[in-house]
């Protein structure tokens, strides 16, 4: 991580104020910096009597270079929550009244009520579907019987009408045949006494008719058994059979519809068993606003909650973690495993970086337009007095050096190429490049460029011309890179 000294001829936010005026007056305010800076910077190298430096050489600041340890760390703000939580949610359908609910961060014990919901609407659903119950059982039964007459029915045709009917349409014939052998004996006599003289032949042909009659009869009677047999059976079996398929089927759906309405009804009552929410197990109750992840509204009494909505959260303080948000820009060397500080009210605890999002957090004005993605740090199990909810300062050690050339921050100018830095001699000031391995907001690591026991000059703009010479190069080359808009645009 880079740091670049502020230049102090040049008042501060002057790059943003730049931006926002029109290019005209922009072009302006460049040319009177590009002239008064320099015109400044050597009025007081004409005023001093040490060359490059612009003070006296016994009052310029200076660090002498050493060897030091470093760490490298990010600090971000967060918040503890547990790592498993026991959700207390809603169980019963549709929109529902708390009537009362438990204080936020009560420690309870298992079996005591934490929320109490209205049941005024599911005892006017219980006795609804009470009804509608017994109506239904009602159709089954009746059902039921005619579905048992129907079965008789098909048995009893069988079984009994048809036996009945055969037997009389068989009684039938045997006494058409009978009275047909009768009327052909009949006929036969009559034709012997005509042959004789004692008979008319109008007799005989009487005789005649009354056999074929008879025989006609016969006939009629063979072809009623025949259709009985046949078609009339098949026919009635056929409605009977419909008639019970019928009768099991609309038994079927009384059973179904009775069913259901007792699902319905069972269902009520065991709802209103759940309108008083009672705990599971001992420990705290929190509201999920105390839950950096969860976004719930917290409960109250008079407001309306629906099924499966989270009402209340029961934390495990036995498995805590910090959640922090860590800026793009380095979230890449954030690696789990990490070790980080913890600071909470009136202690520290030593964490451990354990999850590392790969998706960034929404940005927006509401964050700033910062792009940070969310870091979990586990703290040790069993470590009392956290809390859910409880504010954090993580500080997480990004890498750390031992016995390293270090120099304050203040005394590095960087360019666009190059680190400088201006070290002090016997009787002037010397420009050195150096090589910058890490830093942090104090020191930065040297590899090379300078010695132990040198001295190195802090704030070199402030008192060396040829350090202010290059702040006035990087303050041209930022305004030549800086977007440019044209007057008619503003």
């Amino acid at each position: 991580m880079k740091y670049r000294a502020i230049i102090c001829p040049v008042p501060k936010g002057v790059k943003v104020f730049f931006r926002s005026l029109s290019s005209f007056i922009r072009f302006l305010l460049v040319a009177a910096v590009v002239i008064a800076v320099p015109a400044y910077v050597m009025y007081r190298a004409n005023q001093s009597t040490y060359g490059e430096i612009l003070v006296e050489a016994d009052k310029l600041p200076v660090h002498t270079v050493g060897r030091g340890d470093l760490r490298v760390t990010v600090i971000e703000q967060g918040g503890l929550e547990s790592s498993e939580n026991t959700e207390v949610k809603c169980l019963v359908r549709g929109e529902n009244t708390v009537n009362s609910v438990i204080e936020n961060g009560t420690h309870v014990e298992a079996g005591d009520v934490l929320v109490r919901l209205d049941t005024l609407a599911i005892e006017d659903a219980i006795n609804e579907r009470s009804k509608y119950a017994f109506w239904s059982q009602s159709a089954v039964e009746r059902s039921s019987a005619l579905v048992a007459r129907s079965k008789l029915a098909v048995s009893e045709y069988l079984d009994g009408r048809y036996i009945s009917q055969l037997m009389t349409l068989e009684k039938d014939l045997a006494i058409a045949e009978s009275n047909y052998l009768m009327r052909v004996n009949l006929h036969g006599h009559a034709e012997k006494l005509s042959k004789r003289g004692f008979a008319h032949a109008f007799d005989v042909e009487q005789r005649k008719v009354a056999v074929e009659q008879a025989k006609l009869e016969v006939e009629s009677q063979k072809n009623q058994i025949e259709v009985l047999k046949k078609y009339t059976k098949a026919m009635e079996l056929k409605t009977l059979e419909g008639n019970l398929k019928a009768a099991e089927a609309d038994h079927a759906a009384n059973q179904e519809r009775a069913i259901l309405d007792k699902k319905r009804r069972d269902l009520a009552k065991s709802e209103f068993e759940l309108c008083v929410i009672k705990s599971d197990k001992s420990g705290m109750v929190i509201f999920p606003s105390a839950a950096a992840w969860k976004s719930s509204p917290d409960v109250t009494e008079g407001a309306t909650v629906h099924k499966n909505q989270v009402l209340l959260l029961m934390p495990d303080l036995q498995k805590m973690q910090v959640k922090v948000g860590i800026h793009e820009s380095i979230v890449d060397r954030v690696k789990l495993g990490m070790l980080a500080k913890v600071s909470i009210p009136d202690s520290e605890i030593e964490g451990e970086v354990i999850s590392v999002a790969s998706i960034a957090r929404p940005a927006g004005w509401w964050t700033g337009n910062m792009v940070k993605y969310d870091t979990i740090i586990k703290l040790p199990e069993g470590t009392t007095g956290l809390k859910p909810g409880m504010s954090a300062e993580v500080e997480i050690v990004l890498s750390e050096y031992k016995a390293v050339l270090k120099l304050p921050v203040s005394a590095v100018l960087e360019t666009s190429q190059e680190s400088l830095c201006w070290v002090k001699l016997a009787d002037s000031i010397q420009r050195r490049v150096i090589e910058v391995v890490e830093s942090n907001e104090v020191y930065v690591v040297v590899k090379r460029g300078v010695a132990v026991g040198e001295e190195v000059v802090l704030d070199p703009v402030a008192f060396v011309r040829e350090a202010q010479l290059e702040a006035i190069k990087i303050v041209d080359e930022e305004l030549e890179n800086a977007p440019k808009e044209s007057i008619a645009d503003d």
